[in-house]
């Protein structure tokens, strides 16, 4: 698995930015997140080796996770990517957005309905999000669909969004001021996947996990862990 960031710096958007890990952790290094800038690895794909070979190896990309990859301050920086994945065919390249409401205004001439190399991931919190971004992120041409739900604030009803998803996530919040998660809420949403045949995966608890009216406070090292535990991701049948 590779990390791609042609660009870092992000901006508040959603409800689900509150305790966002970028804004944080810039904030811990005196570095204003609101400023958003090209990386050294721009052209991280692409750079080869002094044998001819592509120096980062095929598989997996995630892209732009110290930023939002459809975010405004880099439209003049995109089409550049899109060739970039577009050259590299044998890389799968995955970006989670919360601005999926841009996504026509950002894709390339030749994007027809998708790229194969391609997996979008729309991000989603709550009811208000998950029917505005879902009602558009449902029509629009991607091969490859995610949703993310994570962090996930409030009990909520995705099913009839849910036709063309690959997989959907779901995860709670890590930080001291965090929002509770509801083991209730995880266990609604992995239903909901099950009923529809779309892959689930609990990706981790929350520091303020509620299970059966209880809250546990866990250590953020342990999130992950104890989410895995609950053994209760979902692949699909065929």
């Amino acid at each position: 698995m590779a990390v791609w960031n042609p660009w870092r710096g992000c901006k508040r958007c959603s409800e689900g930015c509150l305790h966002c890990y970028i804004h944080k952790g810039d904030a811990k290094r005196n570095v204003n997140t609101n400023n958003i800038v090209k990386t050294k690895d721009f052209e991280k794909p692409i750079v080869k080796l002094k044998n001819g070979n592509y120096k980062m190896k095929s598989g997996t990309v995630y892209l732009c996770f110290t930023s939002d990859f459809l975010i405004e301050e880099a439209d003049a920086w995109r089409d550049d990517c899109w060739k970039m994945m577009k050259e590299r065919g044998d890389c799968t390249f995955l970006f989670l957005t919360k601005r999926i409401n841009r996504f026509m205004k950002c894709i390339p001439d030749d994007w027809g309905d998708g790229y194969e190399n391609v997996v979008v991931c729309c991000t989603i919190e709550n009811q208000k999000n998950a029917d505005y971004k879902l009602g558009i992120f449902k029509d629009l041409p991607i091969k490859h669909k995610c949703i993310t739900a994570q962090p996930l604030l409030e009990d909520i009803d995705i099913e009839k969004y849910l036709d063309g998803i690959e997989l959907v996530v779901v995860g709670g919040e890590s930080d001291y001021h965090a929002r509770p998660l509801d083991y209730a809420w995880v266990l609604n949403i992995r239903k909901q996947c099950v009923r529809k045949n779309v892959n689930f995966e609990f990706r981790q608890c929350g520091t303020y996990f509620i299970k059966d009216g209880k809250q546990y406070k866990l250590q953020t090292k342990d999130l992950m862990s104890q989410a895995r535990k609950a053994n209760i991701n979902y692949k699909t049948v065929n």
